[in-house]
């Protein structure tokens, strides 16, 4: 493992509207900063760009909230239209309880709201959804960048997401195209002679949330570049991180 990494994040993206060029976006902006890509280089991406580029965004004025999402939203001073955005776009609620919609996603994450957000979307009444494939949305990235620029670096599509049992939220991967998300140590032995059994590190979650420390929630610096890292060659996807229901405990 390397002793240090890297990390840049890249300003000068505009904001993003449907059907814009995300790729020649982030071309730009690795131009500004005069950093030549490398096919070694792993680009995070704040998936609220891909989204928007997407046209994964919301008009509540044209949503008519059902019963069910009314009476939820007066009861905790929500917004129904948005409530039922959420139940539409949800595959499941997993808890509903004090104003708090946990869902599973289409892609099968656990997330508040279905990832259905109001943050960092122009407009007071437009709210903004997962992308529909986004291990699909991250090839296209880096296939992108591959008849642009010649090089096919890792692509990691990030989006913000609680944790139960702890407090504050953390940039996770819910995309991801040429790398493996696991680093595996299992059978390695450790400097104690002590063998590993059970050590799957979530690296593309890890390198999320590194570059979160650039991109930030208000810096309007949706992409960061990190460099440095050896991370592990693979076609992962993010759906690999799901956990199996015969394994999962608190289902």
């Amino acid at each position: 493992m390397p002793s240090e990494i890297r990390v840049v994040g890249l300003d000068g993206i505009p904001e993003v509207s449907p059907g814009d060029d995300v790729v020649e976006m982030i071309v730009g902006a690795l131009a500004a900063s005069n950093i030549e890509l490398l096919a070694s280089d792993i680009l995070v991406v704040t998936h609220k760009i891909v989204s928007k580029a997407e046209g994964r965004l919301v008009d509540l004025t044209t949503i008519e909230p059902s019963a069910f999402a009314t009476k939820w939203a007066e009861a905790w001073d929500k917004d129904a239209r948005q409530i039922e955005v959420v139940l539409q776009d949800a595959k499941r609620v997993v808890r509903m309880d004090r104003g708090v919609l946990i869902c599973e996603t289409r892609h099968g994450f656990i997330c508040a709201n279905a990832g259905v957000d109001a943050s960092n979307v122009p407009g007071d009444h437009i709210v903004c959804l997962l992308p529909l494939d986004p291990d699909a949305s991250a090839n296209g990235i880096r296939e992108g960048l591959r008849e642009r620029l010649g090089v096919r670096p890792a692509i990691i599509i990030s989006d913000s997401f609680g944790r139960p049992w702890r407090k504050g939220i953390v940039n996770i991967a819910i995309g991801i195209a040429g790398m493996s998300p696991f680093a595996d140590y299992r059978g390695v032995t450790d400097p104690y002679g002590y063998d590993l059994r059970v050590s799957v590190m979530a690296v593309a979650d890890e390198l999320a949330a590194t570059a979160e420390l650039l991109a930030g929630k208000t810096d309007a610096r949706p992409v960061a570049l990190i460099r440095g890292y050896e991370y592990p060659v693979g076609e992962g996807t993010a759906r690999d991180f799901v956990m199996d229901p015969e394994r999962d405990l608190f289902r």
